[in-house]
């Protein structure tokens, strides 16, 4: 089978994107997806995302992580989606697209920088050390200090894998206060089973976390992450967070075909 691919990044969270508008990748093949997202043997990302056609809306998401499992939303992976589905002459300057988690509304302007709205957050667990919450995807967000220097890969493992998140685990960001409004940002992410240089639904939860516990008063939080800088915005009333909007590049790396005999 000969697959043709684009390979797109967000603040260095990179996808395999395929056009399945047609239906013609075989979905339910986890050791195939799990090969493309191969950085050795395969075309390598952290993730690997279908654009589908949809009956209401511009199109569909489905995402796969790299260990080859459909997996929850993915923020950087949405806005790359934008970006490809722009490039496919999909949508121009805005799209709503239904994902895993449901109905997203996105912009996209001439740089390709893409505002995706996320879900309404209003359940956040604050305990002494730590907070946890969804943003489509499990997040546990925890403050630390010297975060350039801070083992991400060791204490997220440990973290992922505790009995705090059981056999579905959670996503895990740590995070160090720059600013009244900016916050250093490193996130182990399941799946991936390995800090990635960049994680949307991550960031979203480390702005609300962040603006809950009372480190910032700010509705814009800026988020400073491995591969570059995120946004986050959002209102917040009658103790519930919306108009969530992740903010930031989505980049076009290059598109090929490979040929697939496993």
């Amino acid at each position: 089978m000969n697959l043709h691919f684009y390979k797109y990044q967000g603040t260095g969270n990179d996808f395999v994107m395929i056009d399945n508008r047609l239906q013609t990748f075989p979905k339910n093949d986890t050791k195939l997806i799990k090969f493309l997202c191969d950085r050795k043997f395969g075309i390598g990302a952290d993730g690997l995302i279908l654009l589908e056609n949809h009956e209401q809306y511009d199109f569909k998401m489905v995402y796969y992580n790299s260990d080859g499992n459909e997996s929850s939303m993915c923020g950087n992976g949405g806005r790359c989606l934008v970006a490809f589905a722009k490039k496919m002459n999909v949508i121009h300057e805005k799209a709503t697209f239904e994902a895993i988690d449901g109905y997203h509304y996105a912009t996209i302007d001439a740089s390709d920088l893409v505002s995706l709205q996320m879900k309404d957050v209003e359940d956040i667990k604050v305990e002494e050390s730590f907070s946890f919450l969804n943003t489509g995807s499990p997040h546990h967000v925890t403050l630390v200090k010297d975060i350039a220097n801070y083992d991400v890969k060791t204490n997220g493992s440990k973290l992922r894998y505790s009995d705090l998140y059981g056999k579905e685990g959670s996503n895990i960001n740590f995070v160090e206060q720059l600013d009244a409004d900016k916050f250093a940002v490193r996130t182990y992410e399941r799946g991936v089973e390995d800090e990635t240089l960049s994680c949307g639904t991550g960031v979203t939860a480390v702005a609300i976390a962040m603006f809950q516990n009372n480190k910032t008063v700010s509705k814009a939080i800026d988020l400073k992450v491995e591969g570059g800088h995120l946004k986050v915005t959002f209102d917040f009333a009658n103790e519930k967070f919306t108009n969530v909007f992740l903010i930031g590049p989505a980049a076009f790396v290059f598109e090929g075909s490979i040929e697939i005999n496993l």
